[in-house]
């Protein structure tokens, strides 16, 4: 009974965890129609910047996981003028192509942030000291506060990200780009406005979760595929485009991760929701709550 509690505190942790990296990456391709196969990585960078700052200079945790999700940030906007925008732009590339011009040229820059990595800083695994001290009692196991706090800002960010959707002029915009990209242009809205907005959500996104990730796990420049195959395979299970699929698929892989950790081997845990990815696109390849 213990190690129930156990997988089930620790599964809802990390499915938070998931679940925010995830909701940036869905939004991203619902607006603009961009996977970003150096997702992985971008965390990676704001986890190792947030490393960095907490250990080796006196801002500390708290100042380290601002820098870090600035990092994560700015390697955001990297990916989008740098790699993402003159594929989008080039003449010499036909629309039909571009989607898969920009996996192809996403995957190999994460490749080069990860080797980035390596050879400016560690391929050493890395974790930032917790935002917060002290152990809390669940359902008699002891679990640290740091990991419940983790959890709860995940869903306040969550929330609020919701509520700018929802609730703003500029998100319904967001929501009216992926439906009618077109429409909202005969409004008067930018679209080049309406994507870097997206990918400045993404990036803070992104930034905050690899941080968060590392101050309750740890991780490593090793770790960039496995983030990223993890973020695509919830966006996929839930449907592309769903947040709302992608939110309940990050709770179906981080558990299903969690109990292959602990009941199989930690180093299997990505298998078993891989497995999973490939039943659903054979059976149902519009995902969970996806429409196509």
């Amino acid at each position: 009974m213990h190690l129930f509690w156990q997988i089930l505190i620790d599964g809802f942790a990390i499915s938070a965890l998931y679940a925010l990296g995830a909701t940036g990456f869905t939004l991203m391709f619902g607006v603009s129609g961009v996977l970003n196969l150096s997702h992985g990585a971008i965390m990676v960078v704001a986890a190792v910047v947030g490393w960095l700052v907490a250990g080796n200079t006196g801002a500390g945790a708290v100042g380290g996981t601002l820098l870090g999700i600035l990092a994560g940030l700015l390697t955001a906007y990297a990916t989008y003028f740098v790699v993402v925008r003159p594929i989008q732009r080039s003449k010499a590339i036909s629309s039909d192509e571009t989607e898969i011009f920009v996996l192809t040229a996403t995957l190999i820059w994460g490749i080069m942030i990860q080797s980035g990595l390596d050879y400016l800083f560690t391929d050493n695994p890395v974790a930032m000291r917790p935002l917060i001290g002290g152990v809390t009692s669940l359902a008699g196991v002891r679990t640290p506060t740091n990991e419940i706090m983790i959890a709860v800002i995940c869903w306040v960010v969550i929330g609020l990200l919701w509520l700018l959707v929802n609730r703003t002029r500029i998100g319904k915009a967001l929501l009216a780009a992926a439906i009618n990209p077109r429409g909202l242009t005969m409004l008067g809205f930018e679209l080049s406005k309406i994507h870097f907005l997206v990918w400045t959500i993404y990036g803070v996104l992104a930034g905050l979760a690899g941080v968060l990730l590392a101050s309750f796990l740890g991780t490593s420049p090793a770790d960039t595929g496995t983030l990223t195959a993890s973020a695509f395979s919830i966006v996929v299970l839930g449907g592309l485009g769903s947040v709302s699929g992608s939110l309940i698929a990050a709770y179906v892989v981080g558990y299903l991760e969690t109990i292959t950790a602990y009941l199989v081997a930690p180093t299997l845990r990505p298998i078993p929701a891989l497995l999973l990815l490939v039943i659903v696109v054979y059976l149902r390849p519009q995902g969970l709550l996806g429409r196509r």
